[in-house]
């Protein structure tokens, strides 16, 4: 007759949620969200990993020779990204961990 051991289940259950949570910081990757500014003369890609994967530039934002308005446009957009791209994650592991809130993950 075997017993109950509540520390072995614990520990299971722990190995198990970290595994889930591995394959989904894998499939983050593959998941792109994509934000602008200056009404679309700048656009960015960036993935799950918060790594940026484009960035995307109008003529008309070159034209005005303006080099400052590009950067803040360039940050704004990369910012905004970053932003949704944590959200996205963010939804993710809360469905993961079933809304539990858990020091380091949420």
């Amino acid at each position: 007759m075997s017993k109950f051991n509540p520390l072995s289940s614990i520990m299971e259950q722990a190995q198990a949620l970290q595994e889930r949570i591995g394959r989904m910081q894998e499939e983050a990757a593959a998941k792109t969200v994509e934000a602008s500014s200056g009404g679309g003369m700048v656009t960015v890609t960036i993935n799950g990993r918060l790594e940026l994967l484009s960035l995307r530039i109008e003529p008309e934002a070159l034209k005005a020779g303006d080099a400052e308005m590009l950067q803040d446009l360039v940050i704004a957009a990369v910012n905004q990204a970053i932003r949704k791209a944590q959200e996205l994650m963010g939804e993710e592991m809360k469905q993961l961990t079933g809304g539990l809130k858990i020091p380091g993950l949420t």
